[in-house]
């Protein structure tokens, strides 16, 4: 006999989770489709062993896992979706997706798959971080309406850190990878052998696993927090991340701090709480900046990044950073031709 069917709901559902939410959601019901989707892996990896455990406690006892960009074939995926299971067990059928950008095929394929209700299966799909294009497509759409979707952000430094020395550090040393900072903290407790880690135990050991986005290059900077936004500048640098996109950030942060003190009342530009707190920050300290050479120092940084103006523009976005958050450390060019 097969255990009772799972509670799925015939009206369309729209969840929308954390991992940490995930937990106490799946504590009370399993759905017939869950999209994961995000960049940090322990996370994500978290909340798809958490779906995959309670799968199996709900009888789906075989699982089939399929790795699928914009060139698979799709139609086997579909064939196989379709067909009933070899021993007429329920299935858990996972679909990877590397780029979260499944083409027309596979967006065709996933959006048939989680409309078409079959009882007998739960559909796990994992995916990157997915921007703003392939959140409208059909596929995800059908799983926000079918089922659940679970975002896993990064963890902000501050939800890492504690009052202890050695935590503040090792957030810093693991700033935007969640992953590092769990291998770091599995590493140290078998230095450690039982006794306390403090901050000398980590800096012997833990490597500099911090990994950057250009939004707390700008959240730096309208912070005013000189030393964090050039280590997050020399960050992003390391990894190879577009100087176009890193000037982006620093422009744009500009452009919010002279809107924000010349705009009329209630009209500063839209932002999420950290940003506001930093945006805040930084109209305490704008009568201090001298907008003029900040432009001239961003536009003599777009002219390197083009090649029309020799030298570095990763050195030049560093005096751009210092500048904006009120610690210049060269004076600004007069003209952008010399």
């Amino acid at each position: 006999m097969r255990p009772a069917s799972p509670p799925f709901s015939s009206a369309e559902v729209y969840l929308k989770l954390t991992p940490d939410s995930l937990v106490a959601h799946l504590e009370q019901q399993l759905l017939r489709a869950y999209l994961i989707s995000g960049d940090e892996a322990l996370l994500t990896g978290e909340a798809a062993d958490a779906v995959r455990s309670r799968a199996r406690a709900e009888g789906f006892s075989e699982r089939e896992v399929h790795f699928l960009d914009r060139g698979s074939d799709w139609d086997d995926v579909g064939a196989s979706a379709s067909n009933l299971s070899l021993f007429g067990s329920r299935r858990l059928i996972e679909i990877r997706l590397p780029t979260g950008k499944p083409g027309a095929a596979g967006n065709a394929v996933l959006a048939h798959l989680l409309k078409a209700g079959d009882r007998d299966s739960v559909l796990l799909v994992l995916a990157p971080r997915l921007d703003r294009d392939a959140q409208s497509a059909e596929w995800v759409q059908a799983a926000e309406a079918r089922g659940a979707w679970v975002q896993a952000w990064p963890v902000d430094r501050e939800r890492l850190a504690g009052t202890d020395e050695a935590l503040e550090l090792l957030a810093e040393r693991t700033e935007g990878n969640l992953l590092a900072a769990h291998q770091e903290l599995e590493k140290l407790a078998l230095l450690a052998g039982g006794a306390r880690v403090n901050a000398d135990t980590v800096l012997a050991s833990v490597a500099d696993s911090a990994r950057f986005d250009v939004f707390q290059l700008g959240e730096a900077v309208l912070a005013g927090e000189t030393e964090r936004a050039l280590r997050v500048l020399a960050g992003l640098r390391a990894e190879g991340t577009e100087p176009t996109l890193v000037l982006w950030a620093l422009t744009k942060a500009l452009r919010d701090l002279w809107n924000a003190i010349t705009g009329p009342p209630g009209g500063k530009p839209r932002a999420w709480q950290r940003q506001a707190v930093a945006l805040e920050k930084g109209v305490r300290r704008a009568p201090r900046l001298s907008f003029a050479a900040l432009s001239v120092r961003a536009g003599r940084a777009d002219r390197m990044v083009k090649g029309r103006l020799l030298g570095d523009a990763w050195d030049e976005m560093a005096l751009l950073a210092a500048d904006i958050c009120g610690r210049s450390a060269l004076p600004a060019p007069q003209s952008m031709l010399k």
